[in-house]
């Protein structure tokens, strides 16, 4: 791609919408029953995962909405990796219900999953018809009213104009959305975060910040991204160690509740880049959790993607803690690279061999990445080649380029100047 090309790409057209409102706080939750009624809503399709209801976390929720004169329908049949199946009878109970709003309460799946039953109950067909791709119907409805409530401080999903959902069929992750199919409102209570585990913390942690660098970094950033973007790095560098260590640290989940919300918000309407292309079609062929398969992917890929803007990601540094005083451009760059990987070791995350991917699949998975549309927004050009090299970095195939003579993937403690 020409210079010219990128600067026309950079400084397009540019859109930045926020359908959702936003409303946040230690206790939250018990507001939930009133604001349904605000939106409008008389009966609702509660949609959440079986462990989420079985652990009780869901519970308040329903006693509060049923106080409230709220009718309340149970769908508590999410999936990882939620597919059209499960949207579609997600719907069939939504309609036979005559149910008017919907309550997701969880993490990214259930999330995604509601806004998916919310596309099927407003448009013909299947959610499969709706998919962001050449070719297929473009969304013409707003979803019925629907309110995200986070479980975990990750996807950002409760923000986002997007809803990822698999195509069993093509074993295929794909994206629908737009401002159409974003929730009319998210509720944001730390407390609902306290059960989460040690190893969930970690991946979804990581995902946030993956978010906030990828659409930090992507070509289509814009001055609003970039701002919710740098502060949700600054949150996840303070506070998720902190949650990792101390589940019923408070603050630290509050932190790391916001930095999601926040990494959620950078996307805007546009894309990420080449690790969301990679652990999204993977995601597709192997049931690997999301946040985990990005965790082990965003050091080797802000390794590769540091030259594709080096100011960027000098910037990163700085908003990640480190002391960039006296370090050139390319070694601040370099810096923020080796955070991270310090950052997925301290946190235990499991390489993708260790999640069941074989690195015998790697031809595939990187034409698959190279197939996703996400794969268009990366800050350095990619070709087939690239997300080869890329999938060696993850398998430990290749020697690391940021690490003299390191060739692990997951290298010995970054310097982090202080």
């Amino acid at each position: 791609m020409s210079l010219q090309m990128k600067v026309e790409q950079m400084y397009k057209y540019h859109t930045f919408e926020t359908p959702t409102v936003i409303k946040h706080g230690i206790g939250a939750i018990k507001n939930i029953g009133d604001e349904i009624k605000n939106l409008g809503v008389s009966k609702i399709l509660l949609v959440t995962d079986p462990g989420i209801y079985k652990a009780g976390v869901a519970a308040p929720i329903i006693s509060s909405l049923e106080e409230s004169g709220i009718g309340v329908v149970l769908f508590n049949k999410v999936e990882p990796n939620p597919p059209v199946r499960l949207v579609n009878e997600g719907s069939k109970i939504y309609k036979e219900e005559n149910c008017d709003g919907l309550v997701a309460v969880g993490g990214g799946s259930s999330m995604d999953t509601a806004k998916a039953i919310g596309v099927e109950a407003v448009h013909d067909g299947s959610v499969l018809d709706y998919e962001a791709a050449e070719g297929k119907k473009p969304l013409e409805k707003r979803i019925p009213p629907l309110v995200t409530i986070p479980t975990t401080a990750g996807t950002g999903s409760e923000v986002t104009q997007w809803a990822v959902i698999t195509d069993e069929e093509r074993q295929f992750k794909f994206n629908t959305g737009g401002p159409l199919i974003a929730a009319h409102l998210t509720i944001i209570d730390p407390e609902l975060h306290l059960s989460m585990p040690p190893h969930v913390t970690a991946m979804t942690g990581v995902d946030a910040l993956a978010h906030a660098i990828e659409c930090y970094t992507m070509k289509y950033a814009q001055p609003i991204t970039d701002a919710v973007a740098l502060l949700a790095m600054e949150y996840v560098a303070k506070y998720i160690r902190r949650a990792y260590s101390d589940g019923t640290d408070l603050e630290a989940r509050y932190g790391m509740a916001q930095a999601a919300m926040l990494a959620g918000l950078s996307y805007g309407s546009e894309s990420a880049g080449a690790a969301h292309a990679m652990s999204q079609t993977l995601g597709g062929i192997i049931p690997v959790a999301h946040g985990q398969c990005v965790a082990a992917m965003m050091g080797p890929v802000m390794e590769y993607n540091w030259k594709g803007n080096p100011e960027k990601f000098a910037r990163i540094a700085k908003a990640l803690g480190i002391n960039t005083h006296g370090l050139s451009t390319e070694e601040a760059a370099k810096a923020a690279v080796r955070w991270v990987y310090e950052l997925v070791d301290d946190l235990d995350i499991p390489s993708l061999e260790e999640q069941g991917v074989s690195p015998n699949m790697l031809d595939r998975l990187a034409q698959e990445a190279l197939n996703d549309p996400q794969t268009v927004g990366n800050p350095r050009d990619l070709n087939l080649e690239s997300y080869k090299w890329l999938y060696k970095r993850c398998f430990n195939l290749v020697p690391s380029t940021v690490y003299t003579g390191k060739q692990q993937a997951a290298p010995e403690k970054a310097e982090v100047y202080s």
